[in-house]
């Protein structure tokens, strides 16, 4: 590469959920950006449509929302907060938290993923230092912990103090510098609709577990519901291919009809599941967040907020490095961040594998165990509260940006 590549602070490969918050959160300090994305998001679709992704922020993410000044965007569309959570299985054994328990108006809000990468790209476009490109596509990667470069398939060349990979599971960055990922399939893949309920949503998030895997049903607005179906991929395959009206009945029998009868509303998509990690959260002059580090199971639907939080402790980093005239892009830096981010990470991946291997099973002696763990739960009020508010990201020390603005 030359040496005649535009400089700035930081350059950001991905202009999703994650990147797109990293971005409006340093540029709001006053550093110089350069955001890569392949297609900026436009908000075309029609007002009665919803999106089939959707999210469950919780409290810690709807404050960094709120910190960047995107949450009024997405409360002016459409935010859902639920109240309540229900888990339950077959057998009667269950699990039921309550917003009130906890002193709280409410446990989290189910967000459908275009609202929120729709809210951000408001935010970006009104902070002036920071410079989109788009679309744009990374095809080489010069590593540096002083001036790492890269050069687009436009045969564009930036260079700046530190390049973030944002970019996705399949992160194009992280392959360029050479950071191999661990992890597995789990053979399960997870169908998603929107669906009607006869009975409502009741402001409530349900999850039954079944023998191949989760049924989560998200609640959004007023009687509709997300559903997030982990099964056998054969079993997906069925599901999403069979008429709407059969799809509605084995829905509502999985459901128990908890909820009455559920009913399809426009399209259903089926997504792979699958645990990865990447080796190495850092190299010189790169730092890796989000999906490009880790991708989680999403029984929990905590894979955003994890990422959510990792630019939150990026930007604390970062911030902090500047104000000490430390390099950006030095390992020195970065390894604060990937002390703080990576343990936490794996091992929220661990215990989430652990409930899917536990949970995903029929063998007698785990089912009488998961029986009496609900239900020593359910009766011991400190102990769901405890589990309630670490879901919620209002345990320990967290990120400035994820605090409430009363901390």
């Amino acid at each position: 590469m030359s040496n005649t590549a535009s400089h700035t602070d930081i350059i950001i490969a991905g202009g999703g959920m994650v990147g797109a918050a990293l971005a409006c959160a340093l540029a709001e300090q006053d550093f110089s950006i350069a955001l890569l994305e392949r297609r900026e998001p436009t908000e075309d679709w029609p007002q009665d449509s919803h999106d089939i992704r959707v999210s469950a922020i919780s409290r810690a993410s709807q404050n960094i929302f709120s910190h960047l000044k995107a949450w009024p965007g997405m409360v002016r569309r459409r935010v859902t907060p639920y109240e309540q959570m229900c888990v339950w299985e077959s057998s009667g054994a269950k699990i039921h938290f309550h917003a009130a328990d906890i002193g709280e108006p409410d446990l989290g809000h189910i967000i459908e993923n275009r609202i929120i990468q729709i809210a951000l790209w408001e935010r970006l476009h009104a902070l002036d230092n920071i410079d989109i490109h788009c679309p744009a596509s990374i095809s080489g990667l010069d590593l540096d912990e002083n001036a790492p470069r890269v050069v687009l398939n436009n045969g564009t060349q930036l260079s700046a103090s530190l390049v973030v990979a944002a970019d996705g599971a399949r992160s194009s960055l992280r392959e360029l510098a050479g950071i191999s990922t661990g992890g597995w399939g789990y053979d399960q893949t997870a169908v998603v609709c929107t669906v009607r309920a006869e009975k409502g949503n009741q402001a409530t998030c349900w999850q039954r577990f079944m023998t191949h895997g989760p049924l989560a049903l998200l609640p959004m607005d007023d009687d509709l519901f997300s559903i997030v179906w982990s099964t056998t991929p054969e079993q997906a395959q069925e599901l999403t291919e069979m008429p709407a009206g059969d799809f509605d009945e084995a829905l509502t029998r999985a459901s128990e009809e908890r909820l009455g009868r559920l009913e399809l509303q426009g399209e259903r998509g089926a997504f792979p599941l699958r645990l990865q990690h990447a080796k190495q959260y850092i190299k010189p002059g790169l730092a890796l967040v989000g999906d490009a580090a880790h991708v989680i199971h999403p029984l929990a639907g905590q894979g955003v907020n994890l990422g959510l939080l990792d630019m939150a402790e990026l930007t604390d980093v970062l911030v902090r490095a500047r104000g000490k005239g430390h390099p950006l892009g030095s390992l020195h830096t970065l390894r604060r961040y990937e002390r703080a981010r990576k343990g936490e990470n794996i091992a929220m991946q661990g215990s989430m594998d652990v409930f899917k291997r536990v949970f995903s099973n029929d063998l007698p002696p785990l089912k009488i165990i998961r029986n009496l763990g609900m239900g020593v739960t359910e009766r011991l009020l400190p102990v769901k509260n405890l589990l309630i508010r670490n879901a919620m990201g209002t345990l320990g020390e967290m990120p400035s940006l994820a605090r409430s603005f009363h901390e």
